[in-house]
This record gives structure tokens, sequence and C-alpha cells, in this order.
């Protein structure tokens, strides 16, 4: 049986194998390295890997569990272009469950880029901190951003689905944010059908759960102040909630961030727990490799930092570290050089998954090893500062991960 859903199909869970999950068409270029196409295993256990897998399994069978990933980096998965490439082609394992977005920023209002699957408006006068600053006014959350303001008449709109395709939808909306000096004179409020709801504060965790009265795809928060004293409000992120099986997928990138930079937002570790992440796929690393102080040892050292952090939220989370890919270093205004760093970032990688129990897909030797960006660049799947992928670039790239996400699942 096959379900239409608002313009697209999705299988039913009946009778459903791992074997009946396919490949995505994936276009030929003579300069990938297709011997590093699938997931490796540098320490030979997989133990993580497939308990995950397992859950997996069960939803693909039987239709039951709820699974959450976390694909986590910079500028890369700010975008959302290659992660949310991934979470579109994990559809075909939801199968007919109409599963939340995942953990969404509204980056429209700290100004800079959004991706392009949510649509953000706002009003009113907000700031921004980012965990890439040296100096900042507040602390930061899991998303490593942060806005917030002091305006009365602040408010932030959110459109899930603006392509018109209803593939996702929430029946609770979970606001990460507080009052910074703790006061209750002011309270943020949900915006619906001509009412107003107000959310459930959670002390511990610093959040206000929202339930609305039946799904939907939209909101609007705003914020009532009691007083005429002036009060900061930070917003850390918004996770639209449903009670229904299968996989969500959460990304969290901020353009220029470095493991250290996550390891700088104070309640990464307080946050995590909202997400409760099953997988994590780190992607953290192309901004670490572009300094010339780079080293093995320091980069391993941060990396062993954050995970400790994860795995006392989720000891049993299984993780999935994605190289560097190949890039160049600008020296002048038209002159580039390949930055070497990305063979040692590479080796890193390796040595973290055999110590943590990971897995490795190993995008640099994909690509074609050192040097191979100005391929892509030639081939129009990355831009000209030989760091950053084209549109087309990451969608490639999304969907090479997937394939090999799919691959290793139906072979263990």
């Amino acid at each position: 049986m096959i379900i239409v859903l608002a313009g697209f199909c999705i299988q039913s869970q009946a009778q459903r194998t791992k074997y009946d999950l396919a490949d995505v068409f994936v276009p030929e270029y003579d300069f990938l390295d297709q011997d590093y196409a699938g997931l490796r295993v540098p320490g030979g256990d997989s133990t993580r890997l497939n308990r995950f897998f397992q859950k997996i399994d069960t939803l693909v069978q039987f239709g039951e569990g709820k699974i959450n990933i976390l694909h986590i980096g910079g500028s890369h998965v700010q975008a959302d272009m290659f992660s949310h490439e991934v979470r579109r082609n994990l559809d075909a394992v939801n199968g007919q469950f109409q599963t939340p977005r995942g953990l969404i920023f509204p980056y429209s209002v700290a100004k800079t880029n959004n991706p392009s699957n949510y649509k953000v408006t706002y009003s009113g006068d907000w700031h921004t901190a980012r965990n890439v600053q040296k100096n900042r006014e507040i602390p930061l959350g899991m998303s490593g951003i942060a806005v917030y303001t002091r305006d009365p008449s602040a408010q932030i709109n959110i459109l899930l689905n603006p392509d018109e395709i209803l593939r996702w939808e929430f029946t609770q909306l979970r606001l990460l944010g507080y009052v910074e000096d703790g006061s209750d004179q002011v309270r943020p409020v949900l915006y619906y059908n001509n009412d107003t709801i107000e959310g459930n504060l959670d002390f511990i965790s610093k959040t206000y759960l929202f339930e609305l009265p039946e799904p939907d795809y939209a909101f609007s928060v705003g914020f009532l102040q009691t007083d005429t004293v002036p009060h900061t409000f930070i917003v850390n992120g918004f996770i639209p909630e449903k009670e229904t099986p299968g996989i969500v997928y959460h990304a969290i990138g901020v353009n220029g961030a470095s493991v250290p930079s996550y390891l700088n937002s104070e309640h990464f570790e307080e946050e995590l727990p909202l997400l409760n992440p099953d997988l994590i796929i780190f992607a953290i690393g192309i901004n670490d490799a572009a300094s010339a102080d780079f080293t093995d040892e320091a980069f391993r050292w941060n990396y062993d930092e954050l995970i400790a952090k994860i795995e006392r939220v989720n000891p049993d989370c299984a993780f999935i570290f994605i190289t560097n890919n190949d890039s160049f270093r600008r020296i002048s205004r038209r002159k580039y050089s390949v930055n070497k760093n990305g063979q040692v970032a590479r080796t890193s990688f390796y040595k973290l998954a055999e110590e943590h129990q990971g897995a490795v897909w190993d995008l640099f030797s994909l690509m074609g090893g050192l040097s191979s960006m100005q391929k892509w660049q030639n081939a129009g799947l990355a831009q000209r500062d030989k760091v950053h992928f084209t549109k087309n670039g990451y969608l490639l790239i999304g969907d090479m991960f997937y394939n090999a996400l799919i691959d290793y699942y139906k072979t263990e």
C-alpha cells in the first residue's frame, strides 16, 4: 500500500523490511573514489552502531520507536542543505509516519543565513550571541547561537513546509529560552487562532512547553511583560514535538564554529537531554583545521571533551564522524593553496572513531583526496572559496551519505 500525503508519497509500514530501502540515485563523477563510499569502523567494534540500527529495524518492521539523530557542525550544517537532504531521504525509513521537523533556530532573527526549508519572520529589536564570539553578553545552549530581546513588542514567527508540501506538523512546541534575571514578570506566549496559549515552565531545562489543541505547522511567539522594568528574554531555539514513531533529524550549525566553540556553549550538556540523541553525526572540523596551529593532539582532546559531555547524557549514543572535505586557503586575491591539514584531520577522525567505537564516513578520500576541491569546483559542485559547496554539491554529499548509512544498515 502506498499512502499519498499532501503531494508526496510514502510507503506503508505494513510488511516492510530493511531490504525494501533503496539507495538514492547519485550522478557519476570520475574524480570520486568509490572505495570510500561506505561507512568504516576503524576499531572493529560496531556495538554502539549496531544498537542504533536495531532501533531502525524495529521502526521499519514494526512501526515502533522514536529515534533522534543529531547532525552537528559549522557553516556546512547551518545552511542545512547537506543535512536536509539526508533528512528528506530518511522519509523512506519513516514510512507513513509524519514526524516533526526537529530542532529549529530562527537564524533570520540573528541576521544570518536561514535554512530554506522553514521560513522565519520577526518584529521588534533583537540581539545575537554566537559561540564563535570571544566576548558576549549571555551564555549559550546546545544550538551554539541565541537571540535575545528586551523589547516587549518582539515576536518570532516560523512557518514549516514553506513549499506547501505538508511534511511536518507538531502538537507541542518547546521553546528553549528563559528570562536572564529569572523574573516572572516576562512570559512567552503562543499566538493561536486569535488567542494566546501560555507555556508550562520547566525550571530545570529552562524551557517552556506549549500544548496545541490540534496539529499545526506554523507558530508565532511573543513576550508578555507585566512591569515597566526591562528584562532580557533569551531564545536558544524551538523544538516542535509530536508523539509519533519515526526518525527525527536535528541539525545544529553555526558559521565558523569549531569544536572549542561548542565546548564554550555553557548550557550544551544541560539542554542536550531535550533531544536525547541515539546517533550523533559529527561534522565539526573544517574551521579547526583552517588554523596554521592545527594539531592532531589538540583536535582529538577537544573532541574527547565534547564526547564526554554527550556520554553523560546518553552513554549508549552511537557516533559517526564525517571527515573534513578537502579545502584550500586563500593567500591573495586570486591565489589559493591546498590546506594539507585536511589529511591530518582525516587521520584524527579515524583515531576518534576507533577510541569511541564509532564509524567514519571518509568524505575527504571519497571526494578524491588532496586538491580534489578544485575538481569539484570545475564540475560546479564547489564554490570559489574552495571551502564550501554549491547547492548541487551539498545535495550530492547528502545523497552519498544517506546511501552509506542505508547500505551499512542493510549489510550489518
